[in-house]
């Protein structure tokens, strides 16, 4: 559309001059009505699709951001659609489009994967979604700037958005403005981020509790609130051990260790909260029977060769991890989830040439999310839809020199602390190697959360990975707690 009006511009000789060149127009988001059919009944609903301008404080527009609305247009009972539970969703990354709750999960159509939630053959096929959230809640996806059809709009201003606090601020700016817009400031709200998207939610929360937004719920999915928990770095050991049950999940579910899942699992997380935590803080001063003890343990831990432990110093990274499990079958396993494998042509290679289980989902929701967003919302643009990576530049993650590592714990404290009545749902995959479990209950056992507060917290764990939703069983579990969640006063 915007190139057709540069094209009829030249034609009749508008555009000839800087004075006269035509602006772009952005058009009115657009509606459509659907149905379907959840526990039996017809549901009839509305959704809304289009970009939303986010201005700086001199009311000039500096990007937009795109969103898909769900609304249901007869909401059971006697309630005011106004008064219906209303939840914000985004994914994470950063860089990555809110596509994967929406068409994964929460959405009404789901992309159809394997059960296990592997690759499906293409063509790709999308699916009603009985677990659908529109049950129980109104949603509203957002694409941060850079992610989905989500751009600033000029190129130099991308970088006010690519970094934690930009990011931060223009998201809740974009909720302040939508509850404006759509007459929906005093609905129960809820916010639900997946990965980078849980980083943002804590976020958005202190950011807008202090601009008199306040929410019932968050739901964290697959979360990471503090970098310090994930990050190998010189000097930072923590994330060893933090990832050290996941690794014995992982291998216990490719028959690299024996026992019964749950108490090998837990001797896992035994040792790495415990000796393990030791063993790595006394560096070189380890004594040989020490280190021949630690590399033992860990070899029974992980499956592992005893050789690589001692050759990566008892220190075991994502990706070492995951090409040596199982490399002598050939095969690497996922990353997002480490119950897919997939083979690689340089098994001698030290690190992985590509995720099995990032490959499993990029192409089917891609595709699928193109043709619904035409087929079915109404939506047409011909830029590209960034759904992870090619849309925003380097992040900011704002440690501004002082040595720390990026974090929004204290946020979610803080909203806690202004908003006493928020709740929140913490759900993980125990063969999740993006945001480990246990680097999640780390975190959440450091906040500093008064104990009048914990009892507003609910965490669940499933047999699956980082988009653990993508395993059926899971899917179904999951829409019945966060039904239970929200409907819940």
């Amino acid at each position: 559309m915007i190139r057709l009006l540069f094209v009829l511009a030249a034609a009749i000789g508008v555009a000839q001059t800087p004075a006269a060149a035509v602006k772009a127009v952005e058009p009115a988001p657009v509606v459509k009505k659907h149905s379907i059919v959840l526990n039996g009944k017809t549901l009839e609903y509305t959704t809304t699709t289009g970009r939303l301008p986010i201005a700086n404080e001199q009311g000039e527009t500096e990007a937009h951001i795109f969103f898909v609305a769900y609304t249901l247009d007869k909401p059971a009972g006697d309630k005011a659609p106004a008064k219906r539970p209303l939840m914000f969703s985004f994914n994470g990354g950063p860089g990555s489009a809110s596509v994967w709750l929406h068409m994964g999960v929460l959405g009404p159509k789901i992309v159809k994967m394997q059960e296990d939630g592997s690759y499906p053959a293409p063509p790709f096929e999308l699916v009603d979604n009985p677990q659908s959230f529109l049950g129980f809640t109104d949603m509203v996806f957002i694409d941060p700037v850079g992610t989905g059809y989500s751009r600033a709009v000029k190129a130099e201003l991308g970088k006010k958005f690519f970094g934690v606090q930009g990011d931060i601020a223009s998201v809740g700016e974009f909720i302040r403005l939508w509850l404006g817009r759509y007459g929906r400031w005093n609905s129960p709200l809820y916010m639900i981020g997946e990965s980078y998207g849980t980083f943002r939610a804590a976020g958005v929360a202190g950011y807008l509790v202090d601009k008199g937004v306040a929410f019932n719920g968050i739901c964290l999915i697959s979360s990471i609130l503090q970098y310090q928990t994930v990050q190998f770095v010189p000097g930072n050991d923590l994330p060893y051990s933090l990832y050290l049950p996941t690794y014995t999940a992982i291998a216990w579910y490719h028959k690299k260790v024996g026992g019964e899942f749950r108490e090998v699992v837990r001797e896992a997380e035994a040792y790495a909260n415990g000796e393990y935590l030791a063993v790595l803080a006394k560096g070189d001063r380890l004594t040989a029977a020490e280190r021949a003890a630690a590399i033992e343990k860990l070899h029974r831990l992980t499956g592992l060769e005893k050789r690589f432990i001692e050759r990566h110093d008892l220190r075991i990274e994502i990706g070492r991890f995951t090409k040596e499990l199982l490399r002598e079958r050939g095969e690497t396993v996922g990353r997002l989830d480490g119950r897919l494998t997939g083979v690689e042509g340089l098994n001698g290679a030290p690190l992985p040439e590509f995720d099995p289980s990032m490959t499993a989902i990029r192409a089917p929701y891609t595709a699928l999310f193109n043709d619904y967003a035409r087929r079915e919302l109404g939506y047409e643009s011909d830029l590209t839809y960034y759904i992870l990576g090619g849309g925003i530049g380097p992040w900011d993650f704002g440690a501004g020199g002082n040595n720390r590592f990026a974090e929004t714990a204290d946020a979610l404290r803080q909203a806690f602390a202004k908003n006493p009545y928020m709740r929140v749902y913490v759900g993980s995959g125990y063969y999740d190697l993006a945001t480990p479990y246990f680097a999640t209950e780390y975190t959440f056992s450091h906040m500093g959360l008064p104990a009048k507060y914990k009892g507003q917290i609910t965490t669940k764990m499933f047999p699956a990975g980082h988009m653990f939703y993508s395993f059926q069983p899971a899917l179904v579990e999951l829409s019945k707690d966060i039904a239970a969640f929200v409907t819940k006063r």
